[in-house]
């Protein structure tokens, strides 16, 4: 009688399909194709599912050209990380700490108190130290007008004073104070004529009203060696500034305008050969392109 039962087809390796029909059939032999009809017996409950033949799988080579960036990229990280380091080494490090403080440009200060007003810095890393903080040190220092700091690894921090120009003296009392342009007190003298820079009519009460204003801004305009030989400046107005020479001889300036072009005219005049049969006692520069003498 033939089965009714309906043969299975389990696909695998020959070596399991062999071994399966040898179980059901028993061996085989002088056959070259056999088909084992069986019923696959369902897998126990957690034991590991039998793994696939995996498929032979054809590698590429990567780009050259990916991998030529990839490489730069790389590289280019590991510098900026480097730099970052020696960076941060700088910045932080004791090896660049302010030890000494080199200054020049100091006329009416000396370098020493420059130095101590400096002190705080030492100690502090080069890369810290900035302009701001500097001139913040000099504030006390009044005759400071401007600062500019320079590095010098490892450990010197050199400082370039600007100081400001005294222009007059001012009488206060029985001392006489050196001003600027803005009327900065810069110091004090007992012995005006010690010092080659006019007087200011008028004493401490002109610091800062207009006309003060007005003469120390002809005075500002001068040549070093015309503002040498004035004696004192005086303004009865803004438009009426006039300087006195310590010959005796009047300078008649005017007003503010063409402050430039009034000092080239006055330094010609002063240097033009004298005649002592008809000496100059009045140098009128008041309008410049037509400068009078008389």
């Amino acid at each position: 009688m033939a089965s009714t039962r309906r043969p299975t087809y389990k696909t695998g390796s020959t070596a399991t399909q062999g071994k399966a029909t040898q179980e059901k059939t028993g061996p085989v032999s002088g056959r070259a194709d056999v088909i084992s009809a069986s019923k696959a017996a369902p897998a126990a409950e957690g034991a590991p599912r039998p793994t696939p033949a995996t498929d032979n799988v054809l590698s590429f080579p990567e780009p050259k050209g990916r991998q030529i960036r990839r490489n730069i990229i790389l590289a280019a990280c590991i510098v900026a990380a480097l730099v970052a380091g020696m960076l941060a080494a700088a910045v932080y490090s004791p090896v660049f700490a302010v030890q000494t403080v080199s200054v020049d440009g100091t006329k009416m200060l000396t370098p020493s108190q420059v130095q101590e007003a400096l002190k705080p810095l030492h100690g502090k890393p080069l890369p810290q130290v900035n302009d701001d903080e500097v001139k913040q040190l000099l504030q006390p220092l009044v005759q400071v007008k401007e600062v500019a700091t320079e590095a010098r690894p490892p450990s010197v921090l050199v400082v370039h004073i600007q100081e400001r120009t005294p222009v007059a003296l001012v009488k206060q009392g029985d001392v006489f104070q050196l001003v600027d342009v803005d009327g900065v007190q810069l110091g004090t003298t007992q012995d005006p004529g010690s010092i080659q820079l006019p007087v200011i009519d008028g004493g401490a009460g002109v610091i800062g009203k207009d006309l003060f204003k007005a003469i120390t801004g002809v005075l500002a305009a001068l040549p070093a060696d015309v503002l040498a030989r004035l004696s004192d400046a005086s303004a009865k107005s803004v438009d009426a500034v006039e300087l006195k020479l310590v010959d005796g001889q009047t300078i008649v300036w005017g007003n503010a305008g063409e402050k430039e072009l009034k000092a080239k005219v006055l330094a010609a005049l002063l240097k033009a050969p004298a005649n002592p049969k008809n000496p100059v006692q009045v140098y009128d520069v008041s309008v410049p392109r037509h400068p009078v003498t008389r």
